[in-house]
């Protein structure tokens, strides 16, 4: 996983609520192995039209978010299914920040099992954050949000940050225990023949 570094950013304006997993990369997409590839399928029953061509009134098909970083969402984001792959198509879109008033706890869970960024913010300031043309800065270091007239400053669990500041995931931290593991594993073995 790769360390967070501040994101600066067009935002990605998606004004729509309850956004369920199935949304975000239908199941028929779920074949893949590898965490890597399901950026082209995010919200693809939205992004194409039933013949497969771009679906132009969506927002992701606009060339102006093209290279976005930053989603800004509604209530109740990654509702549905526990499915991580959600979360991996975000990711592989580009998307390394998503910031909404709520998210389903497991989708919000796998946000920060793989690095990406989930933010909670009241739901007046989302509604404000829905309409920036600008750039925004969100800076996990010091937990805030520079737009152009103002610093917004979000919460997020100590824990989370230091790994995602770090670029550690639930591997990661364990390997960083190997040598105790391994011994743990030799003293378990040695006892067991006796």
């Amino acid at each position: 996983m790769d360390r967070f570094k501040k994101i600066k950013s067009i935002v990605t304006p998606f004004d729509k609520v309850n956004v369920d997993t199935d949304q975000i990369v239908p199941k028929q997409f779920l074949k893949l192995i590898q965490k890597t590839g399901f950026g082209k399928f995010l919200f693809y029953n939205w992004r194409f039209n039933s013949d497969e061509k771009p679906n132009s009134g969506f927002i992701l098909n606009d060339p102006k978010y093209k290279n976005s970083k930053i989603l800004i969402t509604q209530d109740n984001f990654g509702c549905g299914s526990s499915r991580e792959h959600a979360v991996w198509a975000l990711q592989d879109y580009g998307f390394s920040v998503i910031i909404a008033p709520s998210f389903a706890d497991i989708f919000f869970s796998n946000c920060f099992k793989n690095g990406l960024l989930a933010i909670i913010l009241n739901s007046k300031i989302v509604e404000k954050l829905l309409k920036i043309q600008t750039e925004i800065e969100v800076d996990l270091e010091n937990q805030i949000i520079k737009t152009d007239t103002e610093i917004i400053p979000f919460q997020i669990d100590e824990y989370k940050k230091k790994n995602l500041l770090n670029g550690l995931d639930e591997i990661a931290l364990t390997l960083k225990y190997q040598d105790k593991i391994l011994e743990y594993e030799k003293k378990s073995t040695i006892s067991s023949l006796l």
